[in-house]
């Protein structure tokens, strides 16, 4: 295939209205509870009684506010993790919190947390294990009746949903068990038309997981990428055929390899999708809460260095913040989601007015403003026409400021140091054919720097 037909190809790749709607709320939030927080273990083993379950002082608008704080635009709760314990009223089983003390076995957390996220303005999103090591059920055709019925209930009876995060993590081998085969195909076709806005992360077919659990995306983070298994989190084996797919199908699963967007990676396969990574990270060591971890809670620098390199770098971010055996955030996590918020605050504050026009040749982009001290430029390319470029420099007349590779629905660009300027030229050096930028927003020197 010719390279204009093949750069045809790729920039006919567009997102679904979906993942358009996540790109205008890039940053959220995911919370672990559930036994795990009261027997101070990661993955439970579905063997726990339910009594342990019992938060004394559970505060869901205090999670809320806090989330709000940040600058984060949703929450995705556990409502059942690996252990198989449900925190709703479901009907599927009795290992749920309705055989617990938790509000005399009447409370609902996903009830709760969802009504706190409409009083303050966040979306509801909800994470459903497919592993559960508690039923009976797992490892037999039965089990995914089992699942879709508890799919079924969230995605019913609490309200409008944004997310569903299907985790892949499966240890049953460990248990002695069979390993299940889950029917991805009908828990996508049953979130959908229960919840036709609704976003699926993981091992679905919207987003994808960036390949590791510290917060680090790729130097440079495509969206367009070749047909990815979603299930598996691979590259399809109907996409390509030659003698290295086995060992860059095994990579890609274990580890984050470097480049899976460049033309010349693109070049080895035929199939293509729209499939913008998210990269996942908890505020502490572990997803849930452990008292010994307080020391492992990430600086303001840390978490905002992840930030840039996500929500900045073209990529989604979920951050993790653990509740306590009380229900409640730890109030030096509270501390650090307000600080983060204050950093995004005044960055917001630092954009001033500017106008920007377009060359001949659709190139180069001149930005004017009254001359001041500015450190950063804030992107992003209409999406809609696909991502393009692939790099790209900023001068100051001419004084290059800053090198860059991609933009795609978000980049902010910082310079190495402030610049006293009146004119700004974004130069696109390299695209997949015509670029189509329409942020370009100058940020005067004043806000955080890491």
């Amino acid at each position: 295939m010719l390279d204009n037909q093949r750069l045809d190809l790729y920039t006919s790749i567009v997102p679904n209205e979906r993942q358009l709607k996540i790109q205008q709320m890039p940053f959220y939030a995911f919370i672990h509870y559930g036994p795990n927080t009261f027997t101070n273990r990661e993955w439970g083993k579905g063997k726990d009684s339910p009594s342990v379950f019992n938060p004394k002082d559970q505060d869901v608008d205090e999670w809320c506010k806090a989330i709000k704080s940040a600058g984060m635009k949703g929450v995705v709760l556990t409502c059942k993790h690996h252990d198989g314990f449900c925190l709703w009223q479901t009907e599927t089983t009795e290992y749920s919190i309705k055989n617990s003390p938790y509000k005399n076995g009447k409370g609902d957390v996903v009830k709760e947390i969802s009504n706190a996220c409409k009083k303050y303005g966040l979306k509801f999103g909800v994470y459903l294990s497919p592993w559960d090591r508690n039923s009976k059920l797992y490892g037999t055709p039965a089990y995914n009746d089992f699942y879709i019925a508890q799919l079924t209930e969230l995605l019913s009876n609490y309200g409008e949903i944004f997310m569903l995060w299907l985790d892949g993590a499966c240890g049953a081998s460990a248990d002695g068990m069979p390993k299940q085969k889950y029917d991805f195909e009908r828990i996508w076709e049953t979130a959908l038309k229960l919840q036709p806005n609704i976003v699926m992360s993981g091992c679905a077919p919207d987003i994808r997981w960036v390949g590791n659990e510290s917060g680090k995306a790729r130097k440079s983070e495509w969206n367009v990428v070749p047909k990815f298994q979603y299930e598996l989190q691979n590259i399809a084996a109907n996409c390509q055929h030659d003698d290295d797919f086995k060992k860059f199908q095994k990579r890609c699963q274990d580890v984050m390899i470097e480049d899976i967007g460049s033309r010349e990676f693109l070049s080895k396969y035929d199939e293509f999708m729209w499939y913008p990574a998210e990269v996942d990270v908890s505020i502490r060591l572990g997803w849930f809460y452990h008292p010994l971890q307080s020391l492992t809670l990430k600086s303001l620098h840390h978490l905002m260095e992840i930030y840039y390199n996500s929500v900045g770098s073209n990529c989604l971010l979920i951050l993790n913040i653990p509740p306590n055996k009380r229900g409640r955030f730890d109030k030096r996590d509270i501390k650090r989601l307000n600080e983060m918020g204050k950093w995004l605050k005044k960055e917001d504050e630092s954009v001033i007015n500017s106008i920007f026009t377009q060359s001949e040749d659709k190139m180069h982009y001149e930005i004017k403003f009254e001359k001041q001290s500015v450190d950063r430029l804030r992107l992003a390319e209409d999406t809609r026409k696909s991502q393009r470029v692939e790099e790209f420099e900023i001068y100051s007349y001419d004084k290059c400021v800053y090198k860059g590779t991609v933009i795609g629905f978000s980049k902010i660009a910082i310079f190495d140091e402030p610049i006293v300027t009146d004119t700004l030229t974004l130069k696109i050096k390299r695209s997949r054919k015509e670029p189509y930028i329409n942020k370009i927003e100058v940020c005067k020197t004043g806000a955080y720097r890491l």
